[in-house]
């Protein structure tokens, strides 16, 4: 059913005559898109606050492994006593963090609250194919994230195999201590996810392919929801694969399977488990975890797209090249998941060939970041905090884009294979460009999300500054150790001598990681008094092109109170002139809205 095949349009007081909301159904389980993304969004910023917190807690034992701190004690309880942080929760705090950072912030968090808010208010349609699928899907990732958090508070301690989970360490309940009931809420955690994350994929795909209003061809959509609609696809392929592991996993460990065990001795006792192989394991989880990196990296590109347009008040330069970029890597992330384990025993033919598609994903990332540098020449720049933050991302994907030549190439990846240097990488191009993808969304449609109110701009220019030069103060030292053979997931490295040169650089790294948690508290404190005191702004502030503002100030649930707006042109009409080029298409106005009909003197671009 299309959008505008609604038998009549649906009036604000109809729908409060036939859908009296109680408090229960508006904000805690509602299947209003526009609720549902906010609930996404803060427990997003709840997880990755908890992901943070653990970040700062481990870069502290890192900086000084050898000293006592009584926050220890506050915070990790008998495995920080006397100030000393055991060894064991280390490695939880990693893979816990780890966890958290790119599931429950990166993934759910982002994808999930700009698609939700996003998808239904660009394409123009009353709310997503199917609400209550989509209030489910929220519920049950609020769920995962509850397990995530409870399994820090099992006895015998949290996962602890890495945020990867290779086995042994994840299969043997009896390995370590974080092999035990901790190991076993991440699973539980993970699949409750992997469904959540399915359900919202399909109804993102649905709502996409057959609620577009009339006139809002493929062609004319928004970047944004093109980026949305590919990570939709992505994660429908590649997450049942993870969660066919997980399920492999849990029968190793409980009903004594050999998926990924075989010949296995623990305190001279010889295990039955024979046949079995771990490097079957990472082939299946590495097949989700490098799609995974475009799921969390593509809406954050798309939201790029969309906020340097808008604020370099420019078309965005190469519409179709763009689409064709974000379909090559959607297919390319498919195929590279080998150069996670080129030092796991793989044929040197097979590696040559995952170096090949590696490198050639480097094609379609680097013509998004031509793409983007072009849009911002001779732009009539707006530089807001949303723009800030999306030409930082553009600086940190080409940036953690360079190192990742050097880890696609089987020979060079041998020598820096789980040092520092990998670290430093994945978060550059992943993970901060990501954030930063989220920040920019936040500041951009704050307004939107919540009923026309502005976050305060100058605590957004604090908070850009103080982010992008804390975080190239953490992670472009952590290359140099890496070279210099540092590996990581160590929770001291002082019994090794040949290190001892290095420990300065962790202690700079620490600091640096502090501040750039600290600037963190800003926006959080920013985000929170402007939700219930931010001014109000006009009802497109940014003086941008998508249908998004076009919809009611205050939020109703069907989005426009009245017919839907028809599509007539793309959504990147900025700065077009007339014929004549004697003025604008709109005199005076340098953007024209896409529900504008094309005026006598202008022709549609050709895009």
């Amino acid at each position: 059913m299309s959008a505008q095949g609604y038998a009549h349009p649906v009036t604000h007081d109809e729908h409060e005559h036939h859908h009296k909301e109680t408090f229960i159904t508006k904000y805690i389980f509602s299947q209003d898109h526009k609720m549902i993304s906010k609930q996404y969004l803060i427990t997003g910023l709840f997880m990755g606050i908890i992901g943070i917190a653990m970040s700062l807690i481990f870069r502290l034992q890192l900086a000084w492994p050898d000293k006592q701190f009584t926050i220890y004690e506050v915070l990790l309880g008998k495995w920080g006593e006397d100030g000393i942080m055991d060894p064991s929760v280390y490695l939880a705090l990693v893979t816990i963090h780890g966890t958290i950072m790119v599931f429950f912030v990166l993934t759910a968090g982002l994808s999930g609250t700009f698609s939700n808010l996003l998808i239904p208010l660009q394409i123009g349609a009353r709310d997503m194919a199917s609400g209550f699928l989509n209030m489910v899907s929220y519920w049950l990732f609020f769920i995962s994230s509850i397990i995530m958090v409870m399994s820090l508070f099992v006895e015998a301690g949290p996962a602890s195999a890495g945020w990867t989970v290779y086995p042994p360490l994840s299969a043997l309940p009896q390995a370590i201590p974080g092999s035990g009931a901790g190991m076993t809420l991440w699973l539980v955690s993970m699949t409750i996810f992997i469904a959540s994350s399915l359900l919202g994929s399909l109804n993102y795909i649905v709502t996409v392919l057959n609620l577009r209003t009339k006139g809002m061809s493929m062609t004319r959509l928004p970047l944004t929801i093109w980026a949305f609609f590919v990570t939709a696809i992505i994660g429908v392929i590649s997450f049942p694969v993870l969660l066919s592991a997980g399920l492999m996993m849990v029968m190793d460990r409980s009903f004594g399977t050999s998926f990924f065990l075989s010949d296995i001795y623990i305190a001279g006792e010889v295990l039955h488990n024979q046949g079995g192989s771990p490097v079957l394991f990472e082939h299946l989880f590495w097949f989700l975890g490098h799609p995974e990196v475009y799921i969390v990296l593509l809406p954050a590109l798309g939201i790029t797209s969309e906020v340097i347009a808008t604020n370099a008040r420019k078309p965005i330069f190469g519409y179709r090249a763009m689409v064709a970029s974000i379909l090559a890597i959607a297919f390319l992330s498919t195929i590279v998941w080998g150069h996670h384990m080129f030092i796991s025993g793989m044929n040197p033919f097979l590696g040559s060939v995952f170096t090949f598609t590696t490198l050639l994903i480097a094609i379609p990332s680097a013509v998004k970041a031509f793409n983007y540098i072009t849009t911002l020449w001779k732009g009539n720049l707006q530089l807001n905090p949303a723009m800030l933050f999306s030409i930082g991302l553009v600086s940190t994907f080409i940036t953690g884009g360079l190192t990742g030549i050097i880890l696609g190439d089987s020979a060079l990846d041998i020598n820096v294979h789980d040092t520092y240097f990998v670290v430093a990488h994945f978060h550059l191009v992943m993970g901060i460009s990501a954030l930063y993808g989220l920040f920019a969304g936040v500041y951009h449609w704050f307004p939107k999300m919540f009923e026309g109110r502005m976050m305060n701009k100058n605590l957004g220019y604090v908070h850009f500054w103080i982010t992008a030069i804390g975080a190239y103060g953490v992670f472009f030292p952590m290359h140099f150790i890496g070279m210099a053979g540092l590996p990581r997931r160590y929770y001291t490295n002082s019994a090794f001598p040949y290190f001892d040169d290095l420990a300065d650089v962790n202690v700079v790294i620490s600091i640096f990681a502090f501040i750039t948690g600290a600037a963190q508290l800003v926006f959080l404190y920013n985000f929170i008094h402007s939700m219930f005191y931010g001014k109000k702004g006009p009802k497109n502030p940014w003086n941008s092109n998508t249908l998004e503002w076009t919809a009611e100030v205050k939020h109703i649930h069907g989005n426009w109170d009245g017919p839907i707006p028809e599509v007539h042109r793309w959504a990147y009409d900025y700065s077009k002139l007339n014929k004549d080029e004697s003025d604008y298409v709109i005199p005076g106005q340098d953007f024209v809205p896409q529900h504008i009909p094309l005026q006598d003197n202008e022709e549609e671009m050709n895009h």
